[in-house]
């Protein structure tokens, strides 16, 4: 368990990583449902799947990707820490936190070897970060062209 392979520390960031999102959605998804566009649809009649469907999901899509966006970069961070602590994926597989790890002893000699992986991870966070922005503003009802 304390030497993972990259299966393993899929499976586990999956088991334990989603319940944030899912909360997220699901606390919007009440929100929605007592909205006056929501209540009139019941009221002339309209199917639960059809409320699911054309009320309710467009307009969580936005904060599902965001989210799912945001959770990647955590995980990315995540995998990164525990490789350079040791605790993550083991040394002959190439990741940024071993790569990270392995260029600490050589921090006075050759410094770039610490910090090209760093601004690595932060840039792969960050554009992350810029395409769940892109696809939130792409698929929003509630953004006017």
């Amino acid at each position: 368990m304390l030497s993972p392979t990259p299966l393993t520390l899929i499976f586990i960031f999956a088991v334990l990583g989603w319940t944030g999102v899912t909360r997220l959605v699901r606390a919007e998804a009440y929100s929605i449902k007592e909205r006056e566009y929501v209540i009139a649809a019941r009221a002339i009649g309209a199917s639960n799947m059809r409320i699911m469907f054309v009320h309710i999901v467009p307009n969580i899509f936005s904060l599902l990707i965001v989210g799912l966006a945001l959770s990647m970069s955590g995980l990315i961070l995540a995998e990164s820490a525990l490789s350079f602590l040791g605790f993550g994926i083991r040394a002959p597989t190439p990741t940024w936190g071993n790569m990270l790890s392995g260029a600490f002893g050589y921090m006075r000699r050759a410094p770039h070897l610490l910090f090209l992986p760093g601004i690595l991870i932060s840039v792969t966070v960050f554009c992350f970060y810029l395409i769940g922005d892109g696809l939130r503003d792409a698929f929003d009802p509630k953004i006017a062209d």
